[in-house]
């Protein structure tokens, strides 16, 4: 499982760092972005998945070609 966040979707309100801080972070534009570039760790597969879950713009993703369950987010 790959995540990006969608940079154009991210509203930079912070609630995917306090829920996985070990895969997210705000960067210097004010906001998220996934510190994690490759592969989730299986360890953290489940807090991404809540991170994602409690985006409130849906900006946390799966990476193009990762199957997912629900469509992927397309870039404004």
């Amino acid at each position: 499982m790959k995540v990006i966040v969608n940079q154009d979707a991210c509203i930079g309100c912070g609630a995917c760092t306090s829920i996985c801080e070990e895969a997210f972070e705000i960067a210097d534009n004010g906001l998220s972005t996934c510190k994690i570039t490759g592969e989730i760790p299986t360890d953290l597969e489940q807090p991404v998945k809540d991170a994602m879950d409690s985006c409130p713009t849906g900006a946390i993703v799966l990476a193009e070609g990762e199957e997912s369950e629900e469509p992927l987010a397309e870039a404004a």
